[in-house]
Protein backbone atom coordinates (compact mmCIF):
# COMPACT_ATOMS: atom_id res chain seq x y z
CA UNK A 1 0.00 0.00 0.00
CA UNK A 2 1.12 3.54 -0.64
CA UNK A 3 1.43 6.18 2.11
CA UNK A 4 -1.66 8.32 2.46
CA UNK A 5 -1.40 11.90 1.35
CA UNK A 6 -3.42 14.89 2.38
CA UNK A 7 -2.82 16.70 -0.83
CA UNK A 8 -1.31 15.73 -4.09
CA UNK A 9 2.48 15.30 -3.69
CA UNK A 10 2.41 16.08 0.08
CA UNK A 11 3.45 13.27 2.49
CA UNK A 12 1.26 12.40 5.41
CA UNK A 13 2.26 13.56 8.92
CA UNK A 14 4.68 11.36 10.88
CA UNK A 15 3.33 8.92 13.36
CA UNK A 16 3.77 9.59 17.08
CA UNK A 17 5.89 6.49 17.62
CA UNK A 18 8.38 7.53 14.91
CA UNK A 19 11.56 9.32 16.31
CA UNK A 20 13.06 11.98 14.03
CA UNK A 21 16.86 12.23 13.62
CA UNK A 22 17.58 8.86 15.21
CA UNK A 23 20.80 8.37 13.22
CA UNK A 24 22.06 11.91 13.98
CA UNK A 25 21.34 11.54 17.69
CA UNK A 26 23.25 8.28 17.83
CA UNK A 27 26.30 9.87 16.18
CA UNK A 28 26.21 12.78 18.65
CA UNK A 29 26.02 10.33 21.54
CA UNK A 30 29.04 8.44 20.22
CA UNK A 31 30.96 11.71 19.84
CA UNK A 32 30.06 12.71 23.40
CA UNK A 33 31.20 9.32 24.70
CA UNK A 34 34.55 9.68 22.94
CA UNK A 35 35.08 13.16 24.38
CA UNK A 36 34.13 11.97 27.84
CA UNK A 37 36.56 9.05 27.60
CA UNK A 38 39.32 11.37 26.42
CA UNK A 39 38.70 13.79 29.30
CA UNK A 40 38.80 10.92 31.79
CA UNK A 41 42.06 9.72 30.26
CA UNK A 42 43.62 13.18 30.56
CA UNK A 43 42.37 13.55 34.12
CA UNK A 44 43.90 10.22 35.13
CA UNK A 45 47.20 11.13 33.48
CA UNK A 46 47.28 14.49 35.25
CA UNK A 47 46.41 12.89 38.57
CA UNK A 48 49.24 10.40 38.12
CA UNK A 49 51.83 13.08 37.35
CA UNK A 50 50.60 15.63 39.87
CA UNK A 51 50.24 19.36 39.37
CA UNK A 52 53.22 21.51 38.44
CA UNK A 53 53.94 24.14 41.06
CA UNK A 54 55.21 27.62 40.26
CA UNK A 55 58.62 26.73 41.67
CA UNK A 56 58.99 23.60 39.57
CA UNK A 57 57.78 25.37 36.47
CA UNK A 58 60.22 28.25 37.06
CA UNK A 59 63.07 25.79 37.67
CA UNK A 60 62.25 23.95 34.45
CA UNK A 61 62.40 27.18 32.44
CA UNK A 62 65.60 28.24 34.19
CA UNK A 63 67.29 25.02 33.06
CA UNK A 64 66.35 25.85 29.47
CA UNK A 65 67.49 29.49 29.66
CA UNK A 66 71.07 29.98 28.36
CA UNK A 67 71.46 33.23 30.31
CA UNK A 68 70.54 31.47 33.55
CA UNK A 69 73.02 28.66 32.84
CA UNK A 70 75.85 31.12 32.13
CA UNK A 71 75.04 33.19 35.21
CA UNK A 72 74.78 30.16 37.49
CA UNK A 73 78.08 28.81 36.15
CA UNK A 74 79.87 32.11 36.82
CA UNK A 75 78.44 32.30 40.35
CA UNK A 76 79.32 28.68 41.09
CA UNK A 77 82.93 29.19 39.98
CA UNK A 78 83.15 32.41 41.96
CA UNK A 79 81.85 30.74 45.14
CA UNK A 80 84.15 27.71 44.72
CA UNK A 81 87.19 29.94 44.22
CA UNK A 82 86.27 31.94 47.33
CA UNK A 83 85.74 28.85 49.47
CA UNK A 84 88.84 26.96 48.35
CA UNK A 85 91.12 29.99 47.98
CA UNK A 86 93.79 28.57 50.36
CA UNK A 87 94.01 25.44 48.22
CA UNK A 88 93.92 27.21 44.85
CA UNK A 89 96.21 30.16 45.49
CA UNK A 90 99.83 29.30 44.67
CA UNK A 91 101.30 31.68 47.29
CA UNK A 92 100.54 33.64 50.43
CA UNK A 93 98.76 36.83 49.29
CA UNK A 94 100.61 39.07 51.80
CA UNK A 95 104.11 37.66 51.34
CA UNK A 96 106.70 39.74 49.46
CA UNK A 97 109.05 37.69 47.34
CA UNK A 98 112.67 38.67 46.86
CA UNK A 99 112.71 37.59 43.22
CA UNK A 100 109.89 40.08 42.57
CA UNK A 101 110.93 42.97 44.81
CA UNK A 102 114.42 42.93 43.33
CA UNK A 103 112.92 43.81 39.94
CA UNK A 104 110.67 46.61 41.19
CA UNK A 105 111.49 50.11 39.96
CA UNK A 106 109.73 53.41 39.53
CA UNK A 107 109.03 52.60 35.91
CA UNK A 108 108.90 48.79 36.05
CA UNK A 109 106.77 46.14 37.76
CA UNK A 110 107.60 42.56 36.76
CA UNK A 111 105.05 40.64 34.74
CA UNK A 112 104.54 36.90 34.37
CA UNK A 113 107.54 34.82 35.46
CA UNK A 114 108.15 31.25 36.59
CA UNK A 115 105.92 30.52 39.58
CA UNK A 116 104.03 33.79 39.20
CA UNK A 117 101.57 33.47 36.24
CA UNK A 118 100.25 37.04 36.54
CA UNK A 119 103.42 38.63 37.83
CA UNK A 120 103.83 40.97 40.77
CA UNK A 121 101.88 43.83 42.27
CA UNK A 122 103.45 47.13 43.27
CA UNK A 123 104.91 45.64 46.50
CA UNK A 124 106.33 42.40 45.14
CA UNK A 125 103.39 40.16 46.08
CA UNK A 126 101.88 37.50 43.83
CA UNK A 127 99.05 39.12 41.87
CA UNK A 128 97.24 35.86 41.09
CA UNK A 129 97.08 34.86 44.77
CA UNK A 130 95.74 38.26 45.72
CA UNK A 131 93.04 38.04 43.05
CA UNK A 132 91.99 34.60 44.31
CA UNK A 133 91.85 35.72 47.94
CA UNK A 134 90.08 38.91 46.89
CA UNK A 135 87.10 36.80 45.82
CA UNK A 136 86.56 35.81 49.46
CA UNK A 137 86.45 39.41 50.59
CA UNK A 138 84.13 40.41 47.75
CA UNK A 139 81.76 37.51 48.43
CA UNK A 140 81.71 38.21 52.16
CA UNK A 141 80.96 41.92 51.80
CA UNK A 142 78.39 41.50 49.01
CA UNK A 143 76.43 38.64 50.56
CA UNK A 144 76.42 40.05 54.10
CA UNK A 145 75.41 43.54 52.96
CA UNK A 146 72.59 42.08 50.84
CA UNK A 147 71.31 39.89 53.69
CA UNK A 148 71.28 42.80 56.15
CA UNK A 149 69.51 45.06 53.65
CA UNK A 150 67.05 42.27 52.83
CA UNK A 151 66.20 41.67 56.50
CA UNK A 152 65.61 45.35 57.26
CA UNK A 153 63.75 45.96 53.99
CA UNK A 154 61.47 42.95 54.50
CA UNK A 155 60.66 44.11 58.03
CA UNK A 156 59.77 47.65 56.93
CA UNK A 157 57.89 46.51 53.83
CA UNK A 158 55.88 43.93 55.78
CA UNK A 159 54.88 46.49 58.42
CA UNK A 160 53.89 49.07 55.79
CA UNK A 161 51.97 46.57 53.68
CA UNK A 162 50.21 44.89 56.60
CA UNK A 163 49.04 47.94 58.56
CA UNK A 164 48.77 50.66 55.90
CA UNK A 165 47.46 54.04 56.98
CA UNK A 166 49.80 56.48 58.74
CA UNK A 167 52.39 53.75 59.39
CA UNK A 168 52.63 53.10 55.65
CA UNK A 169 52.84 56.84 54.90
CA UNK A 170 55.69 57.46 57.33
CA UNK A 171 57.79 54.47 56.25
CA UNK A 172 57.28 55.12 52.54
CA UNK A 173 58.18 58.80 52.82
CA UNK A 174 61.46 57.82 54.45
CA UNK A 175 62.19 55.35 51.69
CA UNK A 176 61.27 57.97 49.08
CA UNK A 177 63.89 60.32 50.51
CA UNK A 178 66.51 57.56 50.37
CA UNK A 179 65.55 56.61 46.82
CA UNK A 180 65.77 60.23 45.74
CA UNK A 181 69.53 60.18 46.39
CA UNK A 182 71.96 58.31 44.12
CA UNK A 183 72.87 55.00 45.76
CA UNK A 184 76.64 55.47 45.57
CA UNK A 185 76.44 59.05 46.85
CA UNK A 186 74.30 57.92 49.79
CA UNK A 187 76.77 55.11 50.58
CA UNK A 188 79.70 57.55 50.48
CA UNK A 189 77.84 59.88 52.84
CA UNK A 190 77.09 57.09 55.30
CA UNK A 191 80.72 55.92 55.33
CA UNK A 192 81.94 59.50 55.73
CA UNK A 193 79.72 59.93 58.78
CA UNK A 194 81.54 57.10 60.54
CA UNK A 195 84.42 58.12 62.78
CA UNK A 196 86.69 55.54 61.17
CA UNK A 197 86.26 53.66 57.92
CA UNK A 198 86.44 49.88 58.09
CA UNK A 199 85.12 46.79 56.44
CA UNK A 200 81.96 46.93 58.56
CA UNK A 201 81.20 50.53 57.68
CA UNK A 202 81.22 49.51 54.01
CA UNK A 203 78.91 46.56 54.71
CA UNK A 204 76.44 48.68 56.68
CA UNK A 205 76.49 51.51 54.14
CA UNK A 206 75.79 49.16 51.22
CA UNK A 207 73.09 47.38 53.25
CA UNK A 208 71.28 50.62 54.14
CA UNK A 209 71.35 51.73 50.51
CA UNK A 210 69.55 48.54 49.45
CA UNK A 211 66.84 48.73 52.16
CA UNK A 212 64.42 51.05 50.25
CA UNK A 213 64.41 48.75 47.21
CA UNK A 214 63.35 45.71 49.24
CA UNK A 215 60.88 47.70 51.36
CA UNK A 216 59.15 49.21 48.35
CA UNK A 217 58.96 45.92 46.48
CA UNK A 218 57.59 43.93 49.40
CA UNK A 219 55.14 46.67 50.35
CA UNK A 220 53.69 46.66 46.82
CA UNK A 221 53.38 42.88 46.82
CA UNK A 222 51.73 42.92 50.26
CA UNK A 223 49.17 45.52 49.16
CA UNK A 224 48.33 43.37 46.14
CA UNK A 225 47.87 40.36 48.44
CA UNK A 226 45.49 42.23 50.78
CA UNK A 227 42.62 42.09 48.26
CA UNK A 228 43.31 38.62 46.90
CA UNK A 229 40.67 35.89 47.19
CA UNK A 230 42.55 33.67 49.63
CA UNK A 231 43.14 36.59 52.03
CA UNK A 232 39.49 37.65 51.88
CA UNK A 233 38.44 34.05 52.48
CA UNK A 234 40.76 33.81 55.49
CA UNK A 235 39.26 37.00 56.94
CA UNK A 236 35.75 35.67 56.35
CA UNK A 237 36.65 32.51 58.28
CA UNK A 238 37.80 34.60 61.23
CA UNK A 239 41.55 34.02 60.93
CA UNK A 240 43.50 36.49 63.06
CA UNK A 241 45.20 39.34 61.24
CA UNK A 242 48.76 38.45 62.24
CA UNK A 243 48.25 34.88 61.01
CA UNK A 244 46.93 36.23 57.70
CA UNK A 245 50.01 38.44 57.32
CA UNK A 246 52.56 35.78 58.29
CA UNK A 247 50.99 32.70 56.69
CA UNK A 248 49.08 34.00 53.68
CA UNK A 249 50.37 37.40 52.56
CA UNK A 250 54.09 37.37 53.37
CA UNK A 251 55.03 33.97 51.83
CA UNK A 252 53.28 34.82 48.56
CA UNK A 253 54.88 38.26 48.41
CA UNK A 254 58.44 37.10 49.07
CA UNK A 255 59.12 35.53 45.67
CA UNK A 256 59.79 38.80 43.88
CA UNK A 257 61.90 40.03 46.81
CA UNK A 258 64.15 36.97 46.68
CA UNK A 259 64.68 37.48 42.95
CA UNK A 260 65.51 41.13 43.60
CA UNK A 261 68.08 40.03 46.19
CA UNK A 262 69.97 38.18 43.46
CA UNK A 263 70.08 41.34 41.36
CA UNK A 264 71.03 43.45 44.39
CA UNK A 265 74.04 41.22 45.01
CA UNK A 266 75.67 42.45 41.82
CA UNK A 267 74.94 46.06 42.79
CA UNK A 268 76.32 45.47 46.30
CA UNK A 269 79.56 44.06 44.89
CA UNK A 270 80.02 47.08 42.61
CA UNK A 271 79.18 49.58 45.36
CA UNK A 272 81.53 47.94 47.87
CA UNK A 273 84.31 47.90 45.28
CA UNK A 274 83.60 51.57 44.51
CA UNK A 275 83.95 52.56 48.17
CA UNK A 276 87.21 50.65 48.46
CA UNK A 277 88.40 52.22 45.21
CA UNK A 278 87.80 55.67 46.72
CA UNK A 279 89.77 54.76 49.83
CA UNK A 280 86.71 54.51 52.10
CA UNK A 281 86.92 50.79 52.68
CA UNK A 282 89.08 48.56 54.83
CA UNK A 283 92.25 50.46 55.86
CA UNK A 284 94.21 47.20 56.05
CA UNK A 285 95.92 47.18 52.65
CA UNK A 286 97.39 43.71 53.21
CA UNK A 287 93.88 42.26 52.95
CA UNK A 288 93.20 41.47 49.30
CA UNK A 289 90.05 43.12 47.93
CA UNK A 290 89.33 43.80 44.27
CA UNK A 291 88.16 47.39 44.72
CA UNK A 292 91.19 48.29 46.83
CA UNK A 293 93.52 46.59 44.35
CA UNK A 294 91.97 48.62 41.56
CA UNK A 295 92.34 51.87 43.47
CA UNK A 296 95.75 51.36 45.07
CA UNK A 297 97.93 50.09 42.26
CA UNK A 298 95.60 50.14 39.29
CA UNK A 299 95.42 53.93 39.11
CA UNK A 300 98.87 54.90 40.36
CA UNK A 301 100.75 52.43 38.18
CA UNK A 302 98.41 52.29 35.21
CA UNK A 303 101.01 53.65 32.79
CA UNK A 304 103.71 51.35 34.17
CA UNK A 305 101.64 48.14 34.27
CA UNK A 306 97.96 48.47 33.30
CA UNK A 307 97.30 44.80 34.13
CA UNK A 308 97.13 45.82 37.79
CA UNK A 309 93.85 47.57 36.93
CA UNK A 310 92.63 45.22 34.22
CA UNK A 311 92.57 42.01 36.27
CA UNK A 312 90.54 43.20 39.32
CA UNK A 313 88.22 45.26 37.13
CA UNK A 314 87.57 42.24 34.90
CA UNK A 315 86.89 40.08 37.96
CA UNK A 316 84.34 42.58 39.30
CA UNK A 317 82.60 42.83 35.92
CA UNK A 318 82.37 39.06 35.41
CA UNK A 319 80.98 38.36 38.89
CA UNK A 320 78.46 41.20 38.68
CA UNK A 321 77.43 39.93 35.24
CA UNK A 322 76.84 36.44 36.63
CA UNK A 323 74.47 37.65 39.35
CA UNK A 324 72.69 39.96 36.90
CA UNK A 325 72.12 37.20 34.32
CA UNK A 326 70.80 34.78 36.92
CA UNK A 327 68.59 37.41 38.55
CA UNK A 328 67.02 38.51 35.27
CA UNK A 329 66.43 34.89 34.26
CA UNK A 330 64.77 34.20 37.61
CA UNK A 331 62.56 37.26 37.19
CA UNK A 332 61.40 36.03 33.79
CA UNK A 333 60.90 32.49 35.07
CA UNK A 334 58.52 33.43 37.90
CA UNK A 335 56.56 35.96 35.85
CA UNK A 336 53.05 34.48 35.37
CA UNK A 337 52.85 36.10 31.92
CA UNK A 338 55.65 33.81 30.72
CA UNK A 339 54.03 30.59 31.91
CA UNK A 340 53.04 28.22 29.16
Amino acid sequence: MTEPTTQAGTPAPRRKDERPGRAGGASLNRLGDRKKARLEELAQASAGKGGVSLFRDALRRLRRNPAAIVGATIIALFVLVAIFAPLIAPHDPVQRFDELTSQLAADHIPGATDGFPLGSDELGRDLLSRLIYGSRQTLFVGVLATLIGLAIGVLLGAIAGAFGGWVDNILMRVTDVMLALPALLLAITLVALASKSSQWTVILAVAIVSVPVFARLLRGSMLAQRESDHVLAARALGVKEHNIVLRHMLPNAMTAVIVQATLTLSVAIIEAASLSFLGLGDPNRDRAEWGAMLGDAGVRYFEVRPELAYYPALAIIIVALGFTLLGEAMREAIDPKNRR
